[in-house]
């Protein structure tokens, strides 16, 4: 692949939000794309079969495979203690494991290329949480240890990885398809509550302009020197930032005491 060559991307979670405007973006940039989607003839992220067959099918068709998105997720809103097992582990299956599988999948094609990049579409829930989306965090924190590790890991092969973080962007987050915990009567209105109002006003009222994110992911992949984190809006460099700035505070300040366990 020469630098004028189009990159072959597979995006998961294409019918709408950042992956729809991410799939569009990359074709207007003069790339090939395999968009896909959770429908009965699409992929869904949580089967093993069709993950394997959607990485296949990218290569049988143009050859290679330089891009690997994964986007497929939504959202979830309820107290720790409110959280119900299925959904919960349908939520995990999806977000972080089905990105896990997917990412264990493309990796052989982009070793063998020596090149590559795996693009995981986080959210400064990945760095940061509030009380109602522990869920939803959990997902998202894990998904960042994971590809910080594996970042580490593929480097040598010439494969990048590029944590996308996402405030609140129009994408639905908040919609028909967001994940609701039954509520415990009134036990979490104080702390949760807030949260759950948010949620229930926010779809499609979001500051973020998700065209605007699919062009500055398109940029951090062209740029020479890309970054592992991309955070994205205002509210998720300002979160981000308070979150980093929380821990260093009590690193700093519980210092001695961390050190003095040294036998």
């Amino acid at each position: 692949m020469t630098s004028t060559d189009p990159r072959v991307w597979l995006i998961t979670g294409s019918s709408s939000g950042f992956g729809h405007q991410l799939a569009r973006a990359a074709l207007e940039h003069g790339d090939l794309v395999v968009a896909t989607a959770r429908d009965p003839h699409a992929l869904d992220v949580t089967d093993d079969n069709q993950r394997a067959a959607a990485i296949a099918a990218a290569v049988d068709r143009f050859g290679r495979l330089d891009v690997l998105v994964n986007n497929a997720g939504f959202g979830s809103v309820g107290a720790v203690e409110e959280i119900e097992e299925g959904p919960f582990r349908a939520l995990m299956e999806t977000m972080f494991f089905g990105a896990l599988s997917l990412t264990q999948a493309a990796l052989p094609v982009m070793r063998r290329q020596g090149s590559g990049a795996i693009v995981q579409i986080s959210s400064m829930g990945g760095q940061v949480t509030m009380p109602g989306f522990g869920a939803y965090c959990a997902a998202k924190f894990a998904l960042e240890a994971v590809s910080e590790s594996l970042a580490a890991e593929v480097a040598p092969f010439g494969i990048r990885v590029l944590i996308v973080e996402p405030g609140a962007f129009r994408t639905g987050f908040g919609g028909a398809g967001m994940q609701r915990s039954p509520e415990l009567g009134d036990v979490y209105a104080e702390t949760v509550g807030p949260t759950r109002r948010a949620v229930e006003g926010m779809d499609g009222a979001q500051p973020g302009d998700p065209g605007k994110a699919a062009a500055a992911i398109i940029r951090a992949l062209d740029a020479r020197e890309a970054p592992l984190h991309l955070a994205l809006g205002d509210d998720a460099v300002d979160a981000i930032r308070t979150a980093q700035d929380a821990r260093r505070a009590d690193l700093d300040a519980w210092e001695q005491v961390s050190r003095a366990t040294a036998a």
